[in-house]
Parts: structure tokens; sequence; C-alpha cells
């Protein structure tokens, strides 16, 4: 299986993740090609060489930090989720992006694989705060932060520009201390670290 060679930095039931790599390339642009019509209008990943190596650049300065969600069962790549403009110190929050795979929307891997990211942000990368801004039309990105504890805080027109055009958002944010909580309450997201 690819996944073996893969460093895998946490495992749930059903998927893993990874850190994104030059090793990675051909997989995730499959990936972001084949879903194109999907993400668009709300995400604009990379979808060549060039832009892949963008995107890793953007990674290496250390920023933010890429998690690929692949399944368990056979290293498909199901998601991307991209922790951004990292800010440490009295501030220790971030931003959070991310985008699925269509044929697999609906059936939980997203929110698994969010989950084990939530993890690695506060635990590993030390957050306090994670953010997560997302288009008001984009149903079901609000559906996976919502079941994942995220609580609505407010409304932010024109707030980024995506393809060239500034698009109203809605700021969804969870705490350190609500996500434990949560985890505590259901136990249904508790990552194994690899």
């Amino acid at each position: 299986m690819f996944g073996r060679r893969r460093k895998i930095l946490a495992r749930g039931p059903r998927v893993y993740i990874f850190s994104p790599s030059r090793d990675c390339a051909d997989d995730f642009l499959a990936f972001t090609t084949a879903n194109a019509d999907f993400h668009q209008p709300w995400v604009y990943p990379a979808t060549d060489a060039g832009t892949f190596r963008g995107y890793l650049e953007r990674l290496e300065e250390g920023r933010a930090q890429g998690f690929v969600v692949a399944r368990i069962a056979d290293d498909t790549i199901l998601g991307v989720i991209n922790v951004n403009d990292i800010i440490r110190g009295g501030f220790a929050s971030a931003s959070l992006g991310y985008y699925g795979h269509a044929a697999y929307a609906g059936r939980g891997y997203m929110a698994e694989g969010l989950s084990l990211v939530l993890d690695q942000a506060f635990d590993e990368i030390g957050l306090h705060r994670i953010e997560a801004n997302v288009q008001p039309g984009n149903a079901n990105s609000i559906a996976l932060i919502a079941r994942l504890g995220f609580r609505k805080e407010g409304f932010s027109p024109r707030f980024l520009q995506i393809n060239g055009i500034w698009r109203d958002h809605e700021r969804w944010a969870i705490l350190l201390e609500e996500w434990r909580a949560k985890a505590l309450a259901s136990g249904d997201h508790v990552s194994r670290v690899v």
C-alpha cells in the first residue's frame, strides 16, 4: 500500500493524515483536478505542478501547515486541510481551510480527518483558537465545522479574495477548551498519533 511510504501523522478508524510533499504530487494533483468543479467557487487549490510547488513553498515558510486526508482501506486522497496564518505567542491562533473529494462527500471522512487535524493543531502546534471562514452558500462546509463543535461568531462582508472576487464569509471558531470538552463528551474523535 502507498500509505506505508507516506509519513503518517495520525490515524483514526477510517482515515489517516500526512503532510503534503513532492512525493505525493501526482496523487494530489489527480485529486484536485478531478474535483475542480466540486471545489469551485469556494476554493481554487493547486491543479498543476507549478501551483503545487508554490503551495509546498508556502507551507515551508512556516506560517501554515498542510495535511492530506487519506482512506486507510486504499490510500485514496479524500481531502486537504490547511492550518493557515499561524500566529504563536499570546494569540496562539490560526485559520482553517479545507476541501474534499466529491465522490466521498457526506460519508464522514472529512469530519474524521478534520478531527485528527484539530488534535494536531491544538496539541502539536500549540494553538488556542482556530477560526474557519466559510462562504454563506457553502452548506456542506458549514455543516462539517458545526458538526465538530465550531460556533458561529459573525459575518464578514467581502472578507477574502478568491479567484479575483472579494467574497463574504461567515466566521466560525473553536477554542482548545471547547475542543477538549467535545472530545471528552463524544469520544468519537480521539486520534492515534503514529
